[in-house]
């Protein structure tokens, strides 16, 4: 006979999961002036579920794609920046970069983060 057992995930199927929210913690740890918009953008970032660009352009209006899955974030009226790589499936975003409009220019290649 066989008995079938129902699957358990502690997946959240219906949200993003971000890798790690610790880069932004130590960020505006050393930042405090990111704080509030970088919590911002984690907490609405943490309940969708994108499933292309367009969806992310949805939620924010000011993020480029810049190809290779990476993501740039415009964050405190551009004071910021926050890059991110996301695979779509299965809803993962991995920060790769958060610093100022200043600091993000310096970077010579960001297909390599």
């Amino acid at each position: 006979m066989f008995i079938s057992l129902p699957y358990k995930t502690n997946v959240n199927t219906n949200k993003v999961r971000i890798i790690a929210k610790r880069t932004i913690t130590d960020y505006y740890t050393k930042n405090p002036n990111s704080k509030k918009a970088l919590e911002n953008w984690y907490n609405i970032t943490l309940k969708k579920n994108w499933e292309n660009f367009n969806d992310i352009k949805n939620t924010f209006n000011s993020v480029d794609s810049v190809g290779n899955n990476l993501f740039v974030f415009n964050i405190k009226g551009n004071q910021y920046r926050l890059i991110v790589r996301i695979f779509f499936v299965p809803s993962i975003v991995y920060i790769r970069f958060i610093g100022t409009h200043k600091e993000y220019d310096k970077i010579t290649n960001i297909k390599t983060l």
